[in-house]
């Protein structure tokens, strides 16, 4: 059995949401998602995404997710593995982790 390539997707913006005052922005929790999984996961089959929600996006997945989080008042950063969406807001490692784990990721010895 091949490594399975994950692909790790976080929906975000510069300004920080609303309703999430205090928190850390989203692409403070891109690059601390990156240093979380690569301290317990091999990393390696591990792709990482950035979107900005408030650029015009050039994958018709990601525009009409973008087109959602405002229709829908989202709480951002909204973090997806593969196609599956694991964190709205804040996210929790565990949840995170959990998704990997159901991916096959291996961790570090």
């Amino acid at each position: 059995m091949g490594i399975k390539k994950v692909t790790i997707t976080v929906y975000g913006a510069e300004q920080i949401c609303a309703s999430c005052v205090g928190a850390p922005g989203s692409k403070d929790t891109y690059e601390w998602l990156q240093a979380a999984i690569g301290r317990k996961y091999n990393d390696e089959p591990i792709a990482y995404e950035y979107v900005d929600i408030d650029q015009p996006q050039k994958i018709e997945k990601q525009q009409k997710f973008v087109e959602r989080i405002f229709a829908e008042d989202l709480f951002y950063p909204i973090v997806f593995v593969n196609d599956d969406m694991v964190a709205e807001g804040i996210p929790r490692l565990k949840t995170v982790y959990q998704a990997l784990d159901e991916h096959g990721l291996e961790l570090l010895a």
